[in-house]
């Protein structure tokens, strides 16, 4: 028996909805998007944090700086998200009080976000701490001169610096990061791979359903890569990274 593609599947409606497939689908990679942004604006600020408790004169803190990133470097990320849903509520019972009270999209979704967004947090930490080192001694030794503080010269002086020569590697891991979204269909998450996994079930069309869902995929990885090249660009130190 032959197997055929019926494109016209992608517009015939649901049966998990009133929409066409194709538009169940676009829901999903909503969702994904959604993931993509909140866990990266989550990795980027306490993968900011740990960069610079790695980089500063104290020991104890750069201690726990490191303890943090092999923690989460070394545990797949599907163990961690296998964690974050099924074990972590287990210890906290407010949170798995809301979890069973509310949509289960929610706490799909909250659980797929720490555990994105920590999972990322370490990769980030490491261009930050690269960042900050690249950045000649001198800055900081004329920060302090100036009178500013630790603090201060963190703020005003480094971060702006590390900042813009991280951001290509920090491209990378944006891509990197809205590709990792799809394993939240582990825990349940109706994101894009879900939703085409479901397309696929309920009309033996699979080849279709990831067809759309592949070029779904490279539609945003494409705008993420433009937006963050054009970023880039406009804020690259002249002279300092050659192009």
């Amino acid at each position: 028996m032959g197997f055929e593609m019926d494109w016209s599947t992608l517009f015939a409606i649901s049966d998990l909805s009133d929409t066409p497939w194709w538009q169940y689908m676009l829901g999903g990679a909503g969702i994904t998007l959604a993931l993509t942004f909140s866990a990266g604006l989550l990795a980027l600020v306490v993968g900011t944090l740990v960069g610079i408790i790695r980089t500063v004169p104290n020991r104890a803190l750069n201690f726990i700086g490191e303890a943090w990133v092999e923690l989460f470097r070394n545990v797949p990320l599907l163990v961690q998200l296998f964690l974050w849903f099924f074990v972590v509520p287990e210890f906290i019972p407010p949170l798995k009080a809301w979890m069973i009270s509310t949509d289960p999209l929610y706490g799909e979704f909250f659980c797929a976000w720490i555990g994105l967004g920590l999972f990322t947090s370490v990769r980030v930490a490491e261009n930050v701490k690269s960042g900050i080192k690249t950045i000649p001694r001198g800055q900081l030794f004329a920060a302090y001169a100036l009178g500013l503080s630790t603090p201060q010269a963190y703020r005003y002086v480094l971060l702006p610096l590390a900042f813009r020569i991280t951001l290509p590697p920090l491209n990378s891991e944006a891509m990197n990061l809205m590709k990792n979204t799809a394993t939240s269909l582990t825990i349940g998450l109706a994101d894009l791979t879900l939703r085409s996994h479901e397309m696929g079930e309920m009309t033996f069309q699979f080849f279709v359903a990831f067809c759309f869902a592949t070029v779904v995929y490279i539609i945003i990885s494409l705008v993420i890569n433009r937006s963050m090249t054009t970023l880039e660009k406009a804020v690259a130190i002249p002279g300092l990274i050659r192009r």
